[in-house]
């Protein structure tokens, strides 16, 4: 499965972002899809994560209400919606996936990754 991960972009506090995750090759729709982050000198942090059928989220705390993911019709797409955004949203943000039924919040569980988009937060 190759991951292509598009969206980020420069934009002020308050505002919002959308992100896309698109899949090629292998069964992706069967898998679960997740998107995390990382800021530079932290470690790679969960963000969300959905089911193969789109059924089953999981936020991290952080991100909570304020965060949506999603998988498109087609199946081989998903979208985090970010709204609210401040600067501590700022990160690269990478898509990720995994052949299991369970969404999982380690970043090493997961088999598949996007090359990351870039999503800056001015205050």
């Amino acid at each position: 499965v190759q991951l292509q991960a598009s969206g980020g972009g420069l934009v002020q506090a308050g505002d919002s972002l959308r992100l896309s995750c698109a899949a090629s090759g292998g069964t992706f729709s069967t898998y679960i899809a997740a998107w995390f982050r990382q800021a530079p000198g932290k470690e790679r942090e969960f963000v969300a994560g959905v089911t193969w059928h789109g059924v089953i989220t999981r936020y991290a705390d952080s991100v909570k209400d304020r965060f949506t993911i999603s998988r498109g019709n087609a199946e081989n797409t998903v979208y985090l919606q970010m709204n609210s955004l401040t600067s501590e949203d700022t990160a690269i943000y990478y898509c990720a996936a995994r052949s299991s039924n369970l969404i999982l919040t380690l970043w090493r569980e997961y088999d598949y990754w996007g090359q990351g988009t870039q999503v800056t937060v001015s205050s």
